[in-house]
Order: structure tokens, then C-alpha cells, then sequence
């Protein structure tokens, strides 16, 4: 099917949680959009958006990379994969949310370290979520205190 702006659309299934599904359609309705569809397209895009980001960068970087996951699951991987990027890796900050960990990265190096260590991140089942913020790269000016 052809839309106004050009495009085809395409229909597709996917496998979401019921609870997940549930608080999505929450929060597009309570922003006014006018569909599921529309919510869906808007979040894809800000996706390949965020990610194409982390992709285009060379040179160095000090980036934050944040994620939450299942402490039992994963714990011995994880510190093997912090071991493996401690090139990168500065420092740590860990806090527990019962059953759930919050650890930030606080990296600083080549940028292909720190999308390899990040896409490492997200190969993990029991890894919920995995996001990077790039305070600094090679094009930006640093930040200086006065």
C-alpha cells in the first residue's frame, strides 16, 4: 500500500509482551497520536536514529553506556566482558533494584571499542536494556570548567 509521503507500507507481527503492548498504547494515546501504526513508525525511527549515531562516529570518544539486567543470570558474563573491554572502561557504578542490576560504563577510547562493547552488551538475554550516550567525540569540543 502507498502512503501520501511516497512510502509502502508494510504489515508485520511481532512478539511483545502483553505489559509492554499494554503501557505503549498508554503512552501514544495520552500523547495524541492517532494510531498504534503511527507510535510504532515514530519509535523505529528514533531507534535507527539513536543507533545510526553510535555507527558514524570514528575516532575517540567518552561515552556513558547504561544497562539493567537479572543479577543471578548474567553476573560472571558480564564481569568477563568488563575485563575484556577495560581498554575502554574507566570505571563502573553498580547499584541493586532487587532481582534487577543498574550498572553504568563510563568509557572513554576508540569509538569501534565502544559500539563492540555495547553490541556486546545487547547479546545477553538477561541485559534488559542497553543505552549509550556520547558526551564526546573527536568533532566536538570538550567541555571546560571554569
Amino acid at each position: 500500500m502507498w502512503t501520501a509521503d511516497g512510502y509502502t507500507d508494510m504489515r508485520t507481527s511481532v512478539n511483545i509482551p502483553e505489559s509492554l503492548l499494554s503501557e505503549f498504547d498508554h503512552v501514544w494515546r495520552e500523547q495524541g497520536l492517532e494510531n498504534r501504526s503511527r507510535a510504532v513508525r515514530e519509535a523505529m525511527e528514533e531507534y535507527v536514529e539513536r543507533h545510526s549515531r553510535l555507527e558514524a562516529i570514528d575516532g575517540d570518544v567518552v561515552a556513558l553506556v547504561g544497562f539493567d539486567y537479572r543479577h543471578t543470570d548474567v553476573i560472571r558474563e558480564l564481569h568477563g566482558v568488563q575485563h575484556t573491554f577495560q581498554d575502554v572502561i574507566l570505571n563502573t557504578s553498580h547499584t541493586h533494584q532487587g532481582e534487577w542490576c543498574l550498572e553504568s560504563l563510563f568509557c572513554r577510547g576508540p569509538a569501534q571499542r565502544v559500539r563492540a562493547l555495547t553490541y556486546r552488551l545487547r547479546d545477553f538475554d538477561a541485559v534488559r536494556r542497553v543505552k549509550v550516550m556520547v558526551i564526546r567525540d573527536d568533532a566536538t569540543e570538550p567541555h571546560c570548567h571554569e
